[in-house]
This record gives C-alpha cells, structure tokens and sequence, in this order.
C-alpha cells in the first residue's frame, strides 16, 4: 500500500560535511548496529526555541507595560481585587508582571515553539494568536466571576498588540531560520526509502522548497545498487531497502522517508521505527499525492491501521459569500484610492502609441463562461497578427501551452514597464467589481488553450480568475505548464480567506520589487 499522506515538519538537525556516499563504501549492505556510529544529537532545536523565548518575553514585556503606562501613566493604579476588604487590591505594576508570566505560559502550553511548526506554514502563527485569545477570555472570565476590575481599555490594548507584535517577532526569526536553511544548514537529513520513481519524486518536492527543512542526503530503493544517484540528482543510493539501519548510520540522517511501501518487506515499516533512536531520529511517511492542505488530512485509526481520509474540496456558500463580499469592497476601495494612477497610465498609454488605451481580450473564467478580461494595452494594436508569425522556438522552454515570450516584440517600451510592475492589471479591478473575476484565483485562460486542456486541469474552473494567484506568486512566466497547472489545481482544493491574504501580500512585494520573472 503507498502512504498518502506527509505527516508535518517533524524534526530538524544542522547538516555535516560528511560525505554519505565515501561512507557508505566501508559500510556493507545489511543490518546493523546504527547507534554505533551515530553522531550526537543536534543542540540547534534547544537553542533556536531559547532565542523564541527571550524575544517572546522581551515583547510582551514592552507590550503590556507599554499598554499600562499608557493606559493609566506612570503612577501606581490598583486593580480592585474583590468586594471583600480582607482582599488587599493589587497594583498594576504587579499585575502587568503576572500577565507577562501567564502569556508566556500559555505559549509554552500551545506548544507554539515546537520543531513541528517552527520554520514553515502557518500553525506557528495560528498557535501564537490561539493563546493569546485563550489567555485573555480565560482573565475576562475570572474576572467576571471574582468581580474583578481590571480596566478593560487596558486590556484591549494589549491584546492585539501583543499578538501581532508576537507574529511579527516569529516572523522575523523565520526569515533567518529560512535564509539558514537555504545555505544546507538547521534542516533534517533525510533518508528517503521506497521505489525508485516515489523517492525520485519526494527528493524533487524536497528540493523544490528548502524553505521547509528538509535536506536530502540519500536514499534506499529496491535496486540497492551502490555508488548510483537518484535520476537528476547527485543524491547518492545507499542500498537496498534492506540497508536502512546502516544507511542511517552513514549518511548521519535524523530523519527516514518513506515514499512507498509497494516494494517493502511485510512489517518493513515498523522495524524501521523500532530501529530509530527515541528523541533523535524520526519516521514519517512521504505522500504520493502532493499539494492536499492540511486540514482536508484526517487519520482515523481503524483495527490498528491508521487509515488516512482525504476529504474532497468543499466550497460553502459561506466562503464564497466571504471571498465575494472582500473581493467586492477590496475592488470598490482600490477603484477610488488608485484612479489618479489610472488615469495617468491611460493618458500616457494614449499619448505614447497608436491605438485604444484598454485591450480587452476574450477568456474562460468560473465554470468554463467566456468574458471580456480588461488591461491596459501594452502591445501594439497588430499584436494578434503578429502572434501568428512568431517562431515556435521562441516559447519558453517546459511551457507548451501558455505563450510567454521573454523579449517579445510586440511589447511597446511603455508596455513594457507596466509588465514589469504589473501596472497593465490594474482595469482587472473592474472585472472583479463586475464579478467575472476575483482578487486571487488561477489565471485566467484563452479558449485556444483550454482546448489544449487534460481533462483534469478543467478543474481550474472551480473557482473565478484571479487578478493574482499562486501561480504569479511562485515563478510567474518561469514555470513550466505542469508546475502552473498543479499550482491553480492546488489554490482550487485548498482555498482559504488567510491563504488569499498572503498571495495578495507576496504579489504587492513583487510588484514593488520585480525579479527576472516579470515580463
């Protein structure tokens, strides 16, 4: 049976420079004894949470007694404590030090620090705000019950502020855990183990987002045939998948794979997990379907077997009531605070070349439905014609579908700047306040290339077009057709309000910044 499901970041160590592939020329196929040469455990973990922690403690100091002084000033306010007079009342100086205490807690708790979590998506951030929420209902009921006066004002200040301040603060530690890790190092070393084809897969998602923690340094397939490499890669094989345990032991790996289980030996599985030292080194099983979001992952054990339900994607009149009402005041805001700079591009749009100044252009959007996309023209007014003449060679390479040349001709100089920071987008507003587009969705494609379409990527047409999407967030015009395909598949099955918000945060900075992509 193949496992689909990856269950979540496990555990990560700082890499080495060992070479696995030297070492495992004096280790022989077969069992062995892996504690025997396995090199001590990783402090990176203890020492990354501890940083988490005095940054946690240094903010929420600044943050609640900053919430005090400017709440009350610098005197000494007391907080009535209770009706009864034998209850001396407290001082806000002392109660600030106890709700600093209590919020710190309540993130140890949470378990918002764990390796799990730490580094990559969102649930560090969701455990982060979950406790502070948690903390200040359970003061509110407290108080509530105790009759209590704390002054609410107080409280409402320091309740969003911390929490945002909290999120940024791991924000930023994120980022330099990122840029760590994109140099090899603070990531798990993986042995991956299975079939040829899984682990070749597996080892090309892994490489694809290093960001994740996840560094490949060899794997263990069926074939077992040494001094060989993973196709497309220089991840060396490290036997068969009988090798496992000496493998281990070889590479220094902290972290075992398993990307099929079709070829394993019966109750192979298990005896990996038995073989790992407890606390160090760890299992997880490596997906043969990719881009499910967590939550549509349910695992219910079933006489001993933990069997892993996928849910089908599921769009609520509710959501899309939600995604519609934020794409209609978002549109009707941007029209009015963006109209002077619409203006201006349209009159030096009219003043820079011939023709009109908006390019309308038919595409597919929800449910297969044609219509009328708006940009402002940034080819000239025989682009279409043109297009015809074109060489086939001049596509980029690995997109047979989607046209997108990188010097195209047909781009005027003006044309070309608006590309570059997307300003050609902007009369998208309109189609979105019509409601035949949305904000973020996958993009939005001619008739000619939706008849190029597999039957599985009319799936794309679930949702509305997007001005942006996933896929303009993560290469743009660089991706090949099957990375754009998988991409707006992956926004379709797994769409969520906080995931909107993040791609409309990532294409702003792009916009900004442009990288090489843009064209």
């Amino acid at each position: 049976m193949t496992s689909d499901l990856r269950v979540g970041a496990t555990s990560t160590s700082q890499t080495t420079d060992s070479d696995p592939r030297a070492a495992a020329t004096n280790s022989p196929s077969g069992n062995g004894d892996s504690n025997a040469s396995a090199p001590p455990a990783p402090r990176w973990r203890q020492s990354y949470a501890r940083r988490l922690i005095i940054t946690d403690f240094l903010i929420l100091v600044w943050v609640v007694y900053g919430a005090q002084i400017a709440w009350f000033g610098t005197g000494n306010a007391m907080i009535a404590m209770a009706r009864d007079a034998r209850i001396t009342d407290l001082s806000y100086w002392g109660f600030s030090a106890v709700l600093v205490l209590a919020w710190m807690w309540a993130l140890s708790l949470i378990d918002s620090r764990s390796e799990r979590v730490i580094g990559t998506g969102s649930q560090e951030y969701i455990r982060v705000i979950d406790a502070s929420i948690r903390l200040f209902g359970f003061i509110a009921i407290i108080a509530f019950l105790t009759q209590i006066e704390i002054a609410r004002g107080y409280l409402l200040i320091s309740l969003p502020l911390g929490s945002v301040t909290l999120v940024a603060g791991r924000w930023v530690w994120r980022q330099w855990l990122i840029m760590k890790r994109g140099r090899g190092e603070y990531s798990a070393k993986v042995l991956l183990v299975g079939s040829l084809a899984s682990v070749t897969q597996i080892a090309r998602e892994l490489k694809r987002t290093p960001s994740a923690g996840y560094l490949v340094v060899g794997a263990c397939v069926p074939s077992g045939k040494i001094a060989q490499t993973i196709p497309g890669s220089t991840i060396p094989i490290m036997g068969s998948v009988e090798s496992v345990e000496r493998a281990v032991a070889a590479t220094g790996a902290d972290t075992v794979a398993v990307t099929s289980t079709d070829e394993l030996p019966p109750d192979k599985v298990k005896q990996i997990s038995w073989s790992l030292e407890a606390g160090r080194q760890h299992l997880v099983l490596a997906p043969s379907i990719v881009d499910i979001a967590g939550p549509r992952l349910h695992t219910r054990p079933v006489a001993g077997l933990p069997l892993i339900h996928v849910e089908t994607p599921r769009f609520s009149k509710g959501q899309r009531f939600l995604k519609r009402s934020v794409d209609l005041l978002a549109s009707v805001l941007g029209i009015i605070f963006l109209s002077p700079l619409l203006l201006l591009i349209a009159v030096i749009v009219r003043l820079t070349s011939r023709g009109p100044i908006l390019f309308r252009q038919t595409r597919i959007g929800f449910r297969g439905r044609e219509f009328t996309m708006l940009k402002f023209r940034s080819m000239v007014v025989d682009a279409e014609e043109l297009l015809k003449h074109l060489e086939l060679n001049e596509r980029d390479s690995g997109n047979e579908v989607m046209f997108k040349m990188k010097n195209d001709p047909r781009i005027t100089p003006v044309g070309r700047v608006m590309r570059k920071y997307s300003l050609d987008e902007l009369p998208q507003l309109f189609n979105v306040l019509s409601g035949t587009m949305s904000l973020v969705g996958p993009r939005p494609p001619l008739p000619s290339e939706v008849r190029q379409y597999a039957d599985h990527v009319h799936r794309r047409f679930l949702a509305k077009p997007g001005i942006t999407g996933l896929w303009q967030v993560s290469g743009r015009s660089s991706l090949s057709w099957e990375d754009t395909v998988r991409l707006d598949l992956s926004y379709v099955e797994n769409w969520s309000l906080a995931a909107d918000l993040i791609i409309l945060t990532k294409t702003a900075r792009a916009a900004i910044t442009p990288g090489d992509t843009a064209h």
